[in-house]
């Protein structure tokens, strides 16, 4: 019986009370019910209780945040204020045209938090435990309801699709692969990306006020890519990589060598893949890894290469593979079939 009272008053403790209910205990309260009573009729401990009715003058005077309906802690003036600093802070970057992620609101969060709480006495022990605020997922949720912060997402251009060509070539693509026997490790596939790598977030965080947000144009600070592997997976090739600057200062002060790095430096002012550039990194790249993985893994030294039809690559490509990779065939996508088809896309 006595194990049974104490699973109860275990269980009690770990319910949760939101304003509503608190604001009732505090009126019969005030009408002459006694805690003990209280405790039994809410089915809650009677230090839950006594601690309500500490803080009711708090209590009667909270007013929920908007887009809530049920308050189940009370918030401190420091969580307040640092959120009131936080929505201020997110109109001028919104109004500046900066993109605004969970990630950097909540670093922002926790930054003014620390600055307000160097600013506040700690004169209790809840003031010094608020200390622990990590500005987690949860309370950027509830975060976005209290102020009626929404994302909204930047739209760039659709790509347009040939569906019909694409149907038409997967039959003849599973046709070809039948008659020359390829398997997996065999078939490869190649296709550029360019890389805007100081380009921010296309998706952002606006006030309640804003319906959506002007698109921005991206730092101009661009590469190109060319990636590469087979269909199994198990083979990548040494990417190429094309950039506006030869030798750019951060390789001077680091001492770095583009023949050391992990792909094949190439340069150009617009930072595009050219038909020279991507000759060389197939026959110095591509040809002799492809031959090497091949060999190592006991397999017909024969290789499909899949492209799409930029001018990089045109068609008669083939010609100048060097003689001996001439085992490798190159097999071209249909126009307007890439966002369908390129599994490198």
């Amino acid at each position: 019986m006595d194990r049974k009272k104490v699973c109860e008053k275990s269980s009690a403790k770990k319910k949760m009370m939101s304003i509503k209910l608190k604001r009732e205990i505090i009126e019969k309260h005030e009408q002459g019910v006694r805690v003990v009573d209280l405790s039994r009729q809410y089915g809650r401990s009677t230090s839950m209780i006594c601690t309500g009715l500490k803080q009711k003058e708090s209590i009667k005077n909270v007013t929920p945040a908007k887009g809530l309906t049920i308050i189940f802690k009370l918030r401190t003036s420091l969580h307040e204020n640092m959120e009131k600093l936080l929505m201020v802070w997110v109109t001028e970057k919104q109004l500046q045209g900066d993109t605004l992620t969970q990630t950097i609101i909540c670093e922002e969060a926790r930054a003014i938090y620390g600055d307000l709480l160097k600013q506040t006495p700690h004169t209790s022990i809840d003031e010094a435990s608020e200390e622990s605020f990590k500005a987690s997922r949860v309370w950027f949720e509830n975060f976005k309801k209290r102020t009626s912060i929404h994302p909204v997402v930047r739209h760039g251009e659709a790509a347009s699709s040939d569906m019909k060509s694409a149907e038409d070539y997967i039959k003849t693509f599973s046709d070809l692969i039948k008659a020359q026997g390829y398997i997996s490790q065999q078939v490869f596939n190649c296709d550029e990306t360019g890389l805007f790598w100081k380009k921010m977030p296309n998706r952002t965080y606006i006030t309640a006020e804003e319906k959506m947000m002007p698109g921005h144009k991206p730092m101009k600070d661009r590469l190109t890519l060319a990636l590469c592997a087979n269909e199994s997976g198990d083979c990548k090739i040494k990417p190429l990589l094309v950039y506006h600057s030869e030798n750019p200062r951060a390789f001077k002060s680091h001492k770095i060598l583009k023949e050391e790095l992990q792909v094949m430096w190439r340069s150009n002012p617009k930072a595009w893949v050219t038909r020279k550039f991507f000759v060389v990194w197939v026959n110095l790249v591509f040809d002799p890894s492809v031959k090497k993985y091949l060999q190592e893994k006991n397999l017909p030294v024969e290789a499909l290469l899949i492209l799409d039809n930029a001018p990089a690559h045109p068609p008669n490509l083939e010609d100048d593979i060097h003689e001996e990779f001439k085992f490798i065939k190159i097999l071209y996508l249909p126009p307007n079939t890439t966002p369908i088809l390129q599994p490198m896309d």
